[in-house]
């Protein structure tokens, strides 16, 4: 089983004013009636709701938060038209453990190329300036650091996962759609864009998948296990899902 970077979903929608606005409904694991409704950053609209919760619910209980919903929406619209795709500049902001850090490129042929994390910058020194060799070298300082990351949390996190008899494997793979995942025997595979999360968010994915160990599937037994070792795991969730879509560019 896997922590999807964007939930399975069923899309739906309602008219707010002379907006369509559209909305995916999630399946929400604790089985309570209430719908959790959350506006990312991105401008998706995801609805948290109970498997058995009919449709015509779920759709009245978004409609009453319509006018928050687009409020939402604008303030997030008006954001997203200052964000441009990386260029890998000097100026740019670059995340790392859930900080912003600036970036900070040296043209220095005689220097050895890479990149240090110095006084909340993040430099890379490049022979010449280059945006794809800055990208390169930071996607590797990226994966170094998550392997060696990742390393320490499995680590810190099977002192609580105490249904794991032996230290598990574990792969650094870049995933389009997954932050991580536990194979049939027991291998953790984790997405080095995580590290770039704050750490209670890398905690929450191995812990998911640690408890995948023990249950295959997402069943309430495997959701009961999540919550006696993350009891705030939902939270947490929510907050890397918000960071999706400026984490994984």
């Amino acid at each position: 089983m896997n922590v999807p970077i964007k939930p399975q979903s069923q899309t739906m929608s309602f008219r707010y004013g002379d907006e369509q606005i559209t909305f995916e409904r999630v399946k929400r694991p604790q089985a309570t009636g209430k719908v959790l409704i959350k506006v990312h950053p991105d401008c998706r609209v995801i609805a948290s709701a109970p498997e058995g919760a009919e449709s015509e619910a779920v759709l009245s209980a978004v409609k009453k938060r319509g006018r928050w919903i687009y409020e939402q929406l604008r303030d997030f619209r008006k954001q997203l038209e200052f964000t441009t795709l990386r260029q890998y500049i000097s100026g740019e902001s670059h995340y790392y453990l859930g900080k912003q850090y600036l970036l900070k490129v040296i043209e220095a042929p005689e220097q050895v190329q890479g990149v240090k994390l110095l006084r909340g910058k993040l430099e890379v020194s490049v022979r010449t300036k280059s945006a794809d060799k800055v990208k390169e070298l930071l996607t590797d300082w990226y994966k170094a650091r998550a392997k060696e990351t990742f390393a320490k949390r499995l680590d810190a996190m099977l002192e609580q996962a105490l249904w794991v008899e032996e230290r598990p494997p574990l792969r650094i793979l870049t995933m389009q759609t997954q932050w991580g995942s536990c194979s049939p025997n027991g291998r953790i595979t984790l997405n080095p864009h995580l590290v770039k999360a704050p750490r209670e968010c890398i905690d929450y994915v191995i812990l998911h998948e640690l408890c995948h160990i023990a249950e295959h599937n997402h069943s309430e037994r495997f959701y009961r296990l999540m919550g006696q070792v993350m009891p705030n795991w939902e939270k947490t969730k929510e907050r890397l899902d918000g960071m999706a879509s400026v984490i994984t560019n």
